[in-house]
């Protein structure tokens, strides 16, 4: 398991931008799965939707490569960060909304140097919300 603090010390994002909370699973180069705990508090739910709080598609897919960040790393890649190249079948299912945990389940499809390949969904209470294959490139 990974926590927060070690999170932190892989990925170059912070507050409000940090949407990985824990990683419970890891096998390097094929898989990860991680967790965020959606809360009222998150700055975005003031305006998507006032009265009717969901979490934003887009910031679901960044969590998940946030994720699929992690595995990289995690994998032995050298870098500073990590930048999208493609976002590809990408289906929301379920919207995300306050008090929902979310569980990102990544794989890798295969990766070349700096570049990797991912499928990841993302699940509350083992349903499927979000589903996607993103490209990714580790930057210097």
């Amino acid at each position: 398991m990974i926590d927060i603090k070690e999170i932190m010390s892989i990925l170059p994002h912070r507050y409000p931008f940090l949407l990985v909370d824990r990683v419970l699973e890891l096998v390097p180069e094929e898989r990860i799965v991680g967790v965020k705990n959606v809360t009222i508090n998150e700055p975005f739910f003031q305006g998507h939707f006032p009265g009717n709080p969901i979490m934003p598609g887009v910031l679901i897919i960044e969590a998940m490569a946030q994720v699929a960040g992690i595995l990289a790393f995690k994998s032995g890649v050298k870098g500073s960060g990590v930048l999208f190249l493609s976002i590809e079948k990408v289906k929301f299912r379920k919207p995300i909304i306050p008090g929902d945990q979310i569980r990102f389940e990544v794989k890798v499809i295969h990766h070349r140097g700096g570049v990797w390949k991912f499928s990841g969904v993302a699940k509350v209470d083992d349903k499927v919300t979000t589903e996607a294959e993103f490209t990714a490139m580790v930057t210097d």
